[in-house]
């Protein structure tokens, strides 16, 4: 008898990732990684990967189930992912996949499911605070883009909120940040929050930084900026992480007012775990709780790094078996 076996992957704008899971199962048997860049095509892409997933498990016939977390609004065909040159129909990943049964939902989607399903070893608390069970949970993280979403509680189980919440105005809190965002503004026209805090936030605070300096195109990459900061080879790098973690804060802040998060913030994404020692000792939960007559409630609100590499083909895998 042939085995039943659901496939679910985490797409974003710089890597793309897909697990096969035994139906009913959250804990993946196989992986396998991607780099959009190096992938232009997505349609090529998914047949490679149903050969890989052939080879690798002996299985050739198709999943039972398939979910993919993509990192764009969801409401759309064909589907074009943020900050990513692909874009999909439903119909045509049908007729690759030859399954009926595809879920497509926003990859912040698939971390506030993981986040309820993640247990305290996944997680390190910054600050202080104690989470309210049945209150609102609030996740944000940043990648390649900035993401947020929100669990609602309801009556059997937390509604999924899906936002586009990374693509809101930045607001500059002080003469620097406004230095930024006027200089980001020359160059985007609108500032969001996304333009700061992501992989390519990064260096636009630096660019912004180092004005018109020699400086300005040192780094092309975000982790060659992380590792300098790290290994104190550029001070202006180690002011980029300071001020993003900063603004990170902010923005978290402001997502707990917004939700009435209560039961928690959760910190998400590929960038911070990069510097995860610097982040947990900077100002962001000063700035998360510096919030005027609202700190002695926000100082009440936990903030949490997930610390889990997988998040989002977990919380895929955890939304196919809400419904099955």
């Amino acid at each position: 008898m042939k085995p039943s076996w659901n496939l679910v992957a985490d797409i974003g704008g710089t890597n793309a990732r897909f697990a096969v899971l035994l139906t009913g199962e959250a804990n993946h048997l196989c992986e396998f990684h991607y780099s959009v860049e190096q992938q232009p095509q997505f349609q090529l892409l998914i047949e490679s990967l149903m050969q890989q997933i052939a080879g690798t498990t002996g299985w050739s016939h198709p999943p039972s189930k398939v979910c993919f977390a993509v990192a764009c609004p969801v409401d759309m065909d064909p589907l074009v992912i943020t900050n990513c040159p692909w874009q999909f129909s439903r119909h045509d990943l049908q007729q690759t996949l030859d399954c009926d049964n595809i879920l497509i939902i926003n990859d912040f989607a698939a971390m506030a499911y993981g986040v309820q399903a993640i247990s305290d070893a996944d997680v390190t608390q910054i600050g202080i605070g104690r989470a309210i069970v049945n209150k609102p949970i609030a996740i944000l993280g940043a990648g390649t883009g900035l993401g947020m979403a929100a669990l609602i509680p309801g009556s059997s189980r937390y509604q999924v909120i899906e936002t586009e919440g990374g693509h809101a105005d930045f607001a500059p809190l002080n003469d620097l940040q406004i230095h930024i965002n006027e200089t980001l503004k020359k160059e985007y026209g609108h500032v969001s929050l996304e333009r700061l805090l992501s992989g390519p936030g990064l260096l636009n605070i630096y660019k912004a930084l180092a004005g018109n300096s020699s400086d300005k195109q040192r780094f092309q990459q975000p982790r060659q900026l992380v590792e300098a900061a790290l290994h104190g080879r550029d001070e202006t790098a180690l002011q980029v992480l300071e001020l993003f973690s900063e603004v990170m804060g902010a923005a978290a802040g402001n997502l707990a007012l917004t939700y009435g998060a209560r039961g928690g913030v959760y910190i998400t994404g590929g960038v911070i775990p990069r510097f995860e020692q610097l982040f947990i000792a900077s100002r962001f939960r000063q700035k998360f709780e510096d919030k005027g007559r609202f700190r002695p409630y926000l100082s009440n609100i936990p903030t949490f790094l997930v610390t889990r590499d997988n998040l989002g083909l977990f919380g895929a895998a955890m939304s196919l078996n809400t419904t099955e």
